[in-house]
């Protein structure tokens, strides 16, 4: 029964409600609840090739999305649409992945060889209700080691991110009942394993073994990947946000620490900004405030923006030389200065399109203009932004009023 059992973890965000009925009871006893919005769309991310051909993938339970079955298990393939930055939008969508029972979130990778590594749970001829699986491909999506592959039967939430030329994946594994939001449970540990670019693996590495982390996030460097979770922590309604450094080189871990002690589940992001050196992390605290740190590839924060507007769960950040841009809870889209040692809140401008929680992904046009790919229950959504529109942060903003 797939009713995204080890994805049962959402609750009053931007689309979803929080009036959940009980839920699907799943076959390892987790809880997904009833009308979460995810069953419709849910993951993207986009790779581009030698040619500036950008490929943006997608989860979605058909198109137009259907949702859930009549037997409430979700149904998500995998679809791929071509963009450059001369189209005004993406080309017509076609399926990449498709087997009976969803695949999704899907995530991806490019490796600095141009090799994609696609990875998400799949609820399809699994023993475990779900496994994390993967498939290698060129550039252009030619068969280097395809679909399906294991990272772990059993495995879930899993993103990847390119380190050179490995590819490195984060995953959960396994569920308890209890706690979390909507009492619904948490992941019970974090892992990774390296692959090399024609997709065998290299090393495996505990990160946080049997424990309550999960919802792993990960983002890579030329020679290092992030790698951003949470830590249930008992009789809260927030979490803690953790980080660490993983050289998948030699599979050596960094310093584990905490850089957010009161975290809204699920709402942080992170990517590596070429220009500076350096990893950003976004996140939304328990009070709904925004908040951004830089980390260097030491696992050192640099720099902290202690407060601004919130951001989106499941929302991407998009780097344009020394700025960074990611979507806000109140519909906006923030633009943020960086140099190795600060973090500016230096505008906002307002989305035509209203954000999701199921995943959305911005494209670099040019300089000056973004164009922006958000997945709601409805469908693909697109909004373009011209980012000499902006108007500059105000005090609220800033939260210095």
């Amino acid at each position: 029964m797939r009713t995204l059992a080890v994805l049962a973890m959402v609750g009053a965000y931007v689309f979803v409600s929080a009036a959940f009925a009980a839920g699907t009871k799943t076959a390892n006893g987790s809880r997904v609840p009833s009308g979460d919005l995810r069953a419709y769309m849910h993951g993207v991310g986009a790779t581009t090739d030698a040619r500036g051909v950008s490929t943006v993938f997608f989860s979605s339970s058909g198109l137009p999305p259907r949702g859930a079955g009549r037997d409430r298990n979700w149904t998500h393939d995998v679809y791929v649409a071509r963009w450059t930055p001369r189209q005004a939008m993406l080309d017509k969508p076609r399926v990449f992945i498709s087997r009976p029972e969803a695949q999704e979130p899907v995530s991806v990778a490019q490796n600095d060889g141009g090799r994609v590594m696609v990875t998400f749970e799949d609820g399809w001829n699994t023993p475990n209700e779900v496994s994390q699986r993967y498939g290698v491909y060129t550039s252009t999506l030619q068969d280097v080691h395809p679909y399906p592959n294991d990272v772990l039967s059993g495995g879930h939430s899993g993103h990847v991110a390119a380190v050179g030329s490995r590819f490195v994946v984060f995953y959960s594994n396994d569920w308890i009942d209890g706690g979390g939001v909507d009492n619904l449970g948490t992941g019970n540990g974090v892992y990774a394993k390296t692959y090399d670019a024609d997709g065998t693996l290299l090393q495996s590495v505990d990160v946080a073994p049997r424990r309550r982390e999960w919802w792993p996030m990960i983002a890579g460097s030329p020679t290092h990947a992030l790698l951003v979770w949470q830590q249930y922590v008992g009789d809260e309604t927030y979490a803690r946000l953790k980080i660490a450094l993983l050289n998948p080189e030699d599979g050596t871990l960094g310093e584990v620490r905490v850089i957010a002690p009161r975290l809204r589940y699920y709402t942080y992001a992170a990517t590596f900004v070429p220009s500076i050196d350096r990893f950003i992390v976004v996140a939304t605290g328990a009070d709904g405030k925004g908040l951004a740190q830089l980390i260097d590839e030491s696992g050192t924060t640099t720099a902290t923006l202690a407060c601004m507007p919130g951001v989106v769960r499941e929302s991407g950040i998009t780097i344009v030389g020394d700025r960074a841009f990611t979507p806000s809870a109140d519909g906006r889209l923030l633009h943020l200065r960086l140099t190795p040692s600060s973090i500016e809140l230096t505008g906002t401008q307002p989305s035509p399109v209203k954000w999701s929680s199921l995943g959305s992904v911005g494209l670099v046009r040019s300089a000056t203009r973004l164009h922006w790919v958000v997945l709601t229950p409805k469908g693909l959504r697109e909004a373009e932004f011209d980012l000499t529109a902006a108007q500059p942060a105000s005090a609220a903003d800033r939260c210095t009023r």
